[in-house]
């Protein structure tokens, strides 16, 4: 008779196990001390606005900031039940970015109120209750998205709905008015359809290329050291740009139509990895810029106000010349190295301050130091984001995490080097920061998808979808 041993195979089994629950214990204490953190700067920003503005605490408003906060905190706990081992990182810095954005927005109002005699100025509070209703919509995703491969399966239903989407403000008793036709009313509401389209668009390109990279990998023609793609592969391309140059022209949006482009090139990129097709794109991005310059008054007016800026002329202009480009490099003159302190600047003389030229006006009461700062989270937001994508274990996972990255990372090259002056001033929102309901969910709606994509790559090997 001889003795049975047993396989160490179930004692490997329960190792690994207990490994990766310790690591997703790790990963969610990380973020909450993170958040933490994230909670104090938010806090301490609001209160800062009050005595530098006021002189005193007032309440109501930084209750509704522990509300938010609180909501933040439930996330927190659905990640630890439904995607542990989602990044601890993107949580934290998207609500430290959302606090300093609507603390400033708030501070406008007062300024608003004490300056310029406008009463009842609460754009502050508003953002706030979005900010919570943005929590409140990531909390859902994340609860009811149990696999982001899940959106796969609907490739072409996203790209159909984004396309609807962005045609929404031409329906005559939808439009919301304005000079750019991207708004729309309902119920008496405003809202930007433009925002869910570009996440579902993102959703139809990471689909839509995943499902064609064999074409689009094919061997091309080497031109001076780069490999171009053959010429019946162009059709992709050539249409997201002509859908690009259909929104410039018809909604007069030359941001949404820029953003949407530059996402598509991204994510071909990242699909194919031809860097022919990122010089393919650029020069049709700047041929459409330039024609655009030549054909449409609003697109020569921006080019204009950038390149002649500080001319008097331009600057006295009614019809909208530099004024506010120029009052917004002045603010951030003013703020110096290290600002003159929340609630003691006076941002309020850039016309559009809490949506266009929010970075200056942080950048007027933070100074230079605090540019930078949040520009850093930027950087780590987008950073975590793009790593996700790079670790992506199967091919749609990779792209959606990248585009969605590229999307922020572009958003903000757009808005602060427009209103530096790097390059003209387009109409996007600076992600989290600026005033804008539609823009702040859509924003964490992108931080719920990344956080369902960080999850499964860390639970499950590399797969490849075919």
């Amino acid at each position: 008779m001889t003795d049975t041993v047993e396989s160490p195979a179930p004692d490997r089994r329960v190792k690994k196990e207990l490994r990766r629950v310790q690591k997703a214990q790790r990963l969610r204490n990380r973020e909450l001390l993170l958040l933490v953190f994230a909670f104090a700067i938010t806090g301490a920003a609001f209160v800062l606005v009050q005595f530098g503005a006021l002189g005193h605490i007032e309440l109501p408003i930084l209750v509704i900031v522990a509300a938010a906060c609180a909501l933040t905190l439930v996330l927190h706990i659905v990640l630890r039940v439904r995607a542990s081992q989602a990044d601890p990182f993107l949580v934290p810095v998207a609500l430290l970015l959302t606090g300093l954005g609507t603390a400033m927005i708030y501070r406008l109002d007062l300024a608003y109120e004490a300056n310029q005699g406008i009463e009842n100025s609460n754009n502050g509070q508003h953002q706030l209750m979005f900010a919570m209703l943005s929590i409140v919509l990531c909390i859902v995703l994340v609860w009811a998205l149990s696999n982001h491969r899940i959106l796969f399966r609907y490739t072409y239903i996203f790209g159909f709905v984004g396309v609807i989407l962005l045609a929404l403000p031409f329906v005559p008793f939808l439009n919301g008015g304005g000079n750019a036709v991207v708004w729309i009313t309902v119920f008496g509401f405003n809202f930007q359809p433009g925002e869910i389209a570009k996440i579902c668009l993102a959703i139809f390109f990471a689909g839509y290329l995943v499902r064609t990279r064999e074409s689009l990998t094919s061997t091309g023609k080497r031109v001076l050291g780069f490999t171009f793609p053959r010429a019946r592969e162009f059709g992709p391309l050539l249409v997201i740009w002509l859908i690009s140059m259909v929104i410039i022209v018809l909604q007069r949006d030359l941001g949404t139509g820029i953003l949407i482009f530059g996402m598509f090139v991204a994510m071909l990129y990242v699909a194919t990895g031809k860097t022919g097709w990122v010089l393919i794109g650029v020069f049709l991005a700047a041929a459409g810029a330039v024609a655009a310059t030549f054909v449409m008054p609003y697109v020569h007016n921006r080019f204009n106000a950038w390149i002649h800026a500080f001319d008097s002329d331009l600057y006295n202009d009614p019809s909208g010349g530099s004024y506010q480009l120029v009052n917004g490099i002045f603010g951030l003159a003013h703020g110096g190295m290290f600002g003159t302190g929340l609630g003691q600047g006076r941002p309020d003389l850039t016309p559009v301050a809490g949506s266009d030229y929010i970075v200056p006006s942080l950048g007027e009461e933070l100074g230079l130091v605090g540019v930078f700062a949040i520009l850093a989270l930027y950087l780590v937001f987008v950073s975590r984001g793009a790593h996700v994508g790079v670790a992506g274990q199967d091919d749609f996972g990779k792209l959606l995490a990248t585009g969605l990255s590229f999307t922020i990372a572009l958003q903000v090259f757009i808005m602060v080097g427009g209103v530096t002056r790097v390059i003209p001033l387009t109409g996007l929102t600076t992600p989290f920061l600026a005033a804008g309901g539609s823009s702040l969910v859509a924003n964490w709606l992108i931080v719920a998808i990344l956080l369902r994509v960080s999850d499964a790559v860390r639970r499950q090997p590399r797969v490849v979808i075919g």
